[in-house]
């Protein structure tokens, strides 16, 4: 007679065995047997973002560098650092190598190196806990690579976007771990403060603990956890949304963009595409996305690529949940941008850094599938290999495009010639390679495409006046103040034009206008002292030369100026 016990065996279903694999993984976590194992494919991590980003360290400042860090006089006073309480992490950083290094471009450029590559190797660490080692390093290999990536590089103004994206990655690590310590869950929170700090749009981060939870694990094991990381994202969320009235006015008075309701079923789908074609052939990389003009058809094409990719992540949430979080990730991410309000541009490749992942580790996990596959793991190797060579190429190139004023307008111009920024920056181009000839083309283009654009007229105005055509200088002065009252620059420019003219009571009323918008200008009130000067106005004259000491204890002229009134009294 038989002695064997009637036992059912329970059949586990493979998610939750993964999850049971996970927290396994979580429980026997060290880093530094981590590291032990993994310390060769990090050093070439490393090597990798260096050889791509080593020949953009001698780029100069371009864009919003020169206006944020290199004439920005605030940029050495701590309290202006931290003036504003919200998102003042990378004031921060500024003021620190400001102080250290003065204006060398390359250390303000260093820090965005630093956090790229530091977001590759957390990446690679989050990966290879979630996932495996080899997915882990065919996503970050790519992450490392890739040339959209560049705006938030290679551009020290766009580097908040890697910044907050280590932080919030960071955080997420810390919130897997937290489960085996409380430690761990306030080291998440100081990551996720700091993601805060360097960007308002790590508000997203409770979505992404909620898809990690939903993917990974289960809310049952997690919901205290989610708690405080939801009250820290509801409390934030009430301190920011004022931001978003000032991000509004700032829009419409530094600029010039009108602010308009967009209908987000007109912007997603073609954001989302124009992403994906970004990332799967990166050739139409630019500053302004301007080109988005589509006729029916093409819209129609967008829309239904849109939807399928939105069904395929559906698919995924019942199919493998591991697939969906990392899909949803790169809708989450960019869902910040999709507002109506008008705030953001419909595309910016550095609104892409962080969901960027979301996709490689997609394409990672089709690499791996396919190194699975007898005979075709030396041939997924080698395609994977040329990849990386030509990302590392093409982002190479893409370095020399921000290398300084002239390169980045001319390259944007190739991509964007229906955006009035790119025809505004590249007759300035033209102006200073004295080609005024080409500059007022350039200028007289963006005010064709954008007629309330007040710089534009301003800078025709400037160029009209270089080539001796003072009337049409005039002219195009008092229309830039017309739309933009706020102009200075022009007030200041119609001033000198009257001063030479001999129009001293017009160029004093001029002056007035300047000093009283830009009171801090040294050179404004210099000049008006002159003019009170020429007027007879000694008195005045002294007090504008006074305040230019007070504003410049060491102006010479100035003093002389003053000595000179003091004995012709």
């Amino acid at each position: 007679m038989s002695n064997r016990r009637n036992s059912k065996q329970r059949i586990i279903p493979p998610g939750q065995l993964e999850n049971t694999l996970l927290e396994d993984r979580i429980a026997s976590f060290s880093f530094l047997k981590w590291f032990r194992k993994n310390y060769k494919t990090v050093i070439l991590l490393i090597l990798l973002v260096l050889v791509c980003y080593a020949n953009s360290l001698r780029n100069q400042f371009v864009s919003d560098d020169t206006t944020g860090i290199l004439h920005n006089k605030n940029l050495s006073n701590i309290g202006y650092v931290f003036k504003e309480p919200i998102a003042f992490l990378r004031a921060l950083f500024y003021f620190l190598v400001n102080m250290i290094f003065g204006s060398q471009p390359m250390f303000y450029r260093l820090i965005n190196i630093f956090f790229h590559t530091a977001t590759v190797l957390i990446s690679y660490f989050l990966l290879s806990m979630l996932v495996n080692n080899r997915v882990a390093f065919f996503a970050s290999a790519i992450f490392a690579v890739h040339p959209i990536e560049t705006e938030a590089v290679a551009w020290i103004s766009g580097g908040s976007y890697s910044q907050y994206s280590f932080f919030l990655i960071l955080s997420l690590l810390f919130f897997i771990l937290s489960k085996h310590g409380l430690k761990y869950l306030i080291l998440s929170v100081v990551a996720f403060l700091l993601a805060l700090e360097s960007s308002g749009l790590a508000i997203i981060f409770s979505l992404i603990i909620i898809l990690y939870i939903i993917s990974f694990s289960s809310m049952r094991n997690n919901w205290r956890r989610l708690i405080v990381i939801l009250g820290i994202n509801i409390l934030w969320a009430i301190l920011y949304v004022p931001r978003v009235h000032q991000r509004i006015a700032d829009l419409q008075t530094q600029f010039y963009q009108s602010v308009v309701i967009v209908n987000p079923f007109l912007k997603i789908p073609v954001s989302i595409t124009s992403y994906l074609q970004l990332i799967f052939w990166p050739s139409g990389l630019t500053l302004y996305h301007s080109e988005m003009f589509f006729t029916n058809f093409q819209f129609i094409f967008r829309v239904l690529i849109c939807v399928i990719i939105l069904a395929v992540t559906v698919y995924y949430y019942f199919r493998n949940r591991r697939v969906f979080f990392w899909l949803a990730l790169f809708f989450v991410s960019l869902s910040p941008t999709f507002t109506p309000w008008g705030i953001s541009w419909i595309v910016a490749e550095r609104y892409v850094y962080l969901g960027s992942l979301g996709i490689f580790v997609v394409v990672a996990l089709v690499l791996n599938r396919l190194s699975n596959v007898k005979g075709l793991r030396i041939a997924t190797y080698f395609v994977f290999s040329l990849i990386l060579i030509a990302l590392s190429s093409r982002t190479i190139i893409r370095n020399i495009d921000w290398k300084n004023e002239d390169n980045l307008w001319i390259a944007t111009g190739k991509t964007s010639p229906s955006s009035h920024n790119t025809h505004n920056n590249l007759g300035d181009v033209y102006a200073r390679h004295g080609d005024l000839k080409l500059a007022a083309g350039e200028f007289k283009k963006a005010i064709e495409i954008k007629p309330d654009y007040p710089p534009a007229y301003h800078n025709l105005a400037n160029v009209y006046q270089s080539m001796g055509k003072i009337d049409e200088a005039a002219d195009y002065y008092q229309k830039a103040i017309k739309l933009d009252p706020n102009l200075w620059q022009s007030y200041q420019n119609l001033g000198t034009i009257c001063y030479s003219q001999r129009k001293f009571d017009l160029a004093a009323q001029y002056f007035e206008k300047a000093v009283s918008i830009n009171n801090a200008d040294i050179a404004l009130h210099n000049n008006l002292g002159i003019i009170y000067g020429a007027l007879g106005s000694i008195d005045k004259a002294k007090r504008q030369f006074e305040i230019v000491l007070q504003l410049d204890p060491n102006n010479a002229n100035a003093r002389q100026n003053i000595e000179l009134i003091d004995k012709a009294k």
